[in-house]
């Protein structure tokens, strides 16, 4: 079984936390920025295969089958984003949580009986 939303979440956060951690700006880095990190897919509201990410109050929407950005914007950590992107099995990970957000979209939609 592929990896879930917060599983990635939690990569990223990693990633990023460690491209920070060799900058220069390591005096300057707050990890508790990135503990509201959070990875969406919503099918219902844009059938295009996409993620939204939310870091503290930025958010983007980046498009998976070519992994560019289609609305909003990160700031800084955009860049580390889009390395993360770049890192192996990461876009096919996303994809497969994708389809299931696919599969399971209708089963959302349906009332409870």
């Amino acid at each position: 079984m592929g990896k879930t939303l917060n599983e990635l979440a939690g990569e990223l956060k990693s990633c990023i936390i460690d491209l920070q951690s060799d900058a220069h700006n390591k005096g300057n880095m707050r990890k508790e920025r990135y503990n509201n990190l959070k990875l969406v897919m919503d099918a219902t509201a844009n059938p295009k295969p996409h993620v939204v990410i939310t870091i503290a109050m930025s958010e983007a929407e980046f498009d998976l089958q070519s992994g560019d950005k289609t609305s909003g914007g990160l700031g800084p950590d955009e860049r580390y984003v889009l390395r993360w992107f770049d890192k192996s099995n990461t876009i096919s990970d996303l994809r497969a949580c994708w389809m299931d957000a696919e599969k399971n979209k209708d089963k959302k939609d349906k009332p409870k009986e």
